[in-house]
This record gives C-alpha cells, structure tokens and sequence, in this order.
C-alpha cells in the first residue's frame, strides 16, 4: 500500500501521554520499595479486581493499539500493522507497570499487563479489518472532500475539544482559563527571591464575571471550533453540517461534565439566560461565516481566541470548583480529573499556536472538492 499523510501518528501521540498520565498519576512519593521493578510479572493474579478494572484496561489500550496499527496501514507497512502495534503499546504498558514500583499509591499488575495487551491487539485487529473491508479508503475518500490536505492538526484539535469539555469550567464552554493558577505558581516559584517583586500585584481580587461578559465567553467558546474546521473545509453545505456538529457534541460534552459532577438532578443546571443567548449568537454569526474564505475564518479565529482568553481569564475559577475537584478525585475519577483540566487549559493555546503557523504558510486555503 503506497503510503498517506495520516493524522494517526499525532494522534497517537496525544494518546501515549493521556496513558502515561493515567498510569502514574498522582506522580508522587517515588521511592525504591525493595522489590525489583518487574517481580509483578511472576507474581500470582491479583485476588481481588472488578469489571470496571478489567474492562478499563482493556479499553484503554484498544484505541491506542488501533492508531498505532493505522498509521503503520496508512504509511505502508501494512502486513506488520498489528504486530508493531502491540509491540508498541505493550512496551508501552510494561515501561508503565514497572514505573508503577516505585509509586506507593500505585499496584503494578501482570493482569492489567496482559489485559492492556490484549486491548492493543484488539485495536489493532479492528484497524486491520477496517482496511480489509475498505473502511479507511472510504474515510479518506470522505476526508478528501471535506477537509484540507494540510487538515492533520486541525483534525487532532477537533478531536480533543469534547475530551477538553469535560472538566467542568467557570463558564460552559469556556477553556483556556489559567491566568489565577500561573499567578500563583509564579509567586511559588519566585518566593524568597529578589524577583518575587517583578510580579505585578492586583489590587482586588478577580470579580466574577457579569452576564454579559459570560454570554461573550459562551459565544466564543462555541465559535471557536466553528472558526477553526472552517479554516479546513470549503464547501458551505459541509460547514453547516459542521456546525450542527459542533454544536451537539458541545453541548453533549458540558451535559455528561455536568451530570458527572453535580449529579444527574443538576445536569442542565449550567443553562441560564447568558448560556442561551450566547449559543444563539455562535450559531448565527457561523451560518453568516458559512462562505467566508478559509483564510479569513483563520484570522477571525485568532481575533475570538484572542478576546475569548482576555475576558475569561478576568474571572475567577468557579465557586463549585473545590467541590468539584473533590469529586474528581474520588473512584474512578481520580486517574482523569487533572488530564481533563489540563486539556481544559491548554486546548485554547494549542489552537492558537496552530493557526498562526498556519497563517505563516501563504497556501492554507481549502479547495472545494465535490
């Protein structure tokens, strides 16, 4: 198979870390505990698990095991997909599980080894076949027509918008917000130093924000992802239905945040007055961005990011965010609560990066492909 630019090998990257952070997170207390790192693989099954820890670990490695099989389909190396696929993710789990001795609050396991192995090579296989049957040629048929050939990263961020969602923020939909938190791990980092006086001091503290400014940031916050698969898609009939999407996997994202948070009593608590009339606004000014150049919609995303960050970072983190936090970090949460927060923070400044080199490249307009 001749080999395709793939958005599989960003991907799973990006997956390599949310695995990396799963698996030894709370990244404390590392010590030698005496036993070497790897006894865990002679050690007998664990007595005591549940389904919910079986069907985790197989899950969580079946998606990576999928990517990593699919980019090596899309380059080419096809006949040994699913073999360097769980090579791959299996190094991967076994690197991780022996990290794991060395952090008290973590067990490594032979069972969660085997099943994150057989997750990988489940992925794999399913990438497999989805070639076989020509899945992916069809997906990349489809990719053709909708979206740039230099699409990759827009593709990626696009992907990880819902997942950055999921952490409930101060205002819905509202990422990026991190000006309080860098405030303070300066001071930390600076204290007992002569620079600690470099800082600029506020003379109040960050005010909540009024509806006005909370309906602006609910706005953008939708716009945004609208903005950035415009700058890829040409087509005005394949931007709306882009929208339609956006909008609902949006909205889905805050619903299970919310839900997951507050209960599912409070899922639609987050939905007054400014949310509305926001979310009206995004939606009516992407229906008159529809047949805006590519470019252009670049440029205004740089705008609506850039004001988008200024006034929510004015705003302090949420008054449910402790309790929130708190709940979290319970259970099963507590291996995903600070991943979401940080893909809450971060999205913003990725996209940002993106579409200035984007813009730096004089070739970044879309063709319409019918």
């Amino acid at each position: 198979m001749p080999a395709h630019k793939t958005s599989a090998w960003p991907l799973s990257l990006v997956y390599v870390g949310l695995v990396v952070y799963a698996s030894l997170y709370p990244f404390a207390d590392w010590r030698d505990q005496g036993a070497l790192p790897w006894d865990f693989l002679l050690a007998p099954w664990p007595a005591y698990w549940t389904g919910f820890d079986l069907l985790a670990n197989v899950l969580g490695y079946a998606p990576l095991g999928f990517l990593l099989a699919l980019g090596a389909l899309r380059t080419g190396h096809g006949r040994l997909a699913v073999l360097w696929a769980a090579l791959g993710a299996g190094s991967l789990s076994l690197a991780l599980e022996t990290l794991q001795s060395f952090l008290p609050a973590r067990v490594p396991s032979n069972l969660d080894f085997a099943l994150n192995l057989a997750g990988a090579w489940a992925g794999a296989v399913v990438a497999t076949l989805l070639e076989k049957w020509g899945a992916l040629d069809r997906w990349m048929r489809f990719r053709g027509r909708w979206f740039a050939d230099d699409a990759r990263g827009a593709l990626v961020l696009m992907a990880l918008w819902p997942f950055a969602l999921l952490f409930p923020a101060s205002v819905p939909l509202g990422l990026g917000q991190v000006f309080e938190r860098v405030e303070a791990a300066l001071a930390d980092l600076l204290l007992d130093t002569p620079f600690l006086e470099w800082l600029p001091m506020r003379d109040v503290e960050l005010q909540p924000l009024v509806p006005l400014a909370e309906m602006s940031c609910v706005m953008f916050g939708a716009l945004i992802p609208c903005l950035l698969g415009f700058s890829v898609i040409a087509s005005p009939a394949r931007r709306a239905v882009f929208v339609v999407t956006v909008f609902a996997v949006g909205l889905g994202a805050t619903l299970l945040s919310s839900a997951l948070s507050y209960g599912p009593m409070h899922a639609w608590a987050w939905v007054n007055l400014p949310v509305k009339t926001g979310l009206l606004l995004a939606a009516l000014l992407a229906v008159l961005l529809l047949r805006v150049s590519g470019r252009f919609c670049a440029i205004l995303l740089l705008l609506a990011l850039s004001i988008d960050l200024a006034v929510i970072n004015q705003a302090p983190p949420s008054a449910y965010f402790a309790l929130t936090l708190q709940t979290w970090e319970q259970g099963r949460f507590i291996r995903f609560h600070g991943l979401a927060q940080w893909l809450g923070w971060l999205w913003p400044y990725a996209v940002l990066l993106y579409v200035l080199l984007r813009l730096w490249d004089q070739s970044v307009e879309p063709k319409i492909v019918e």
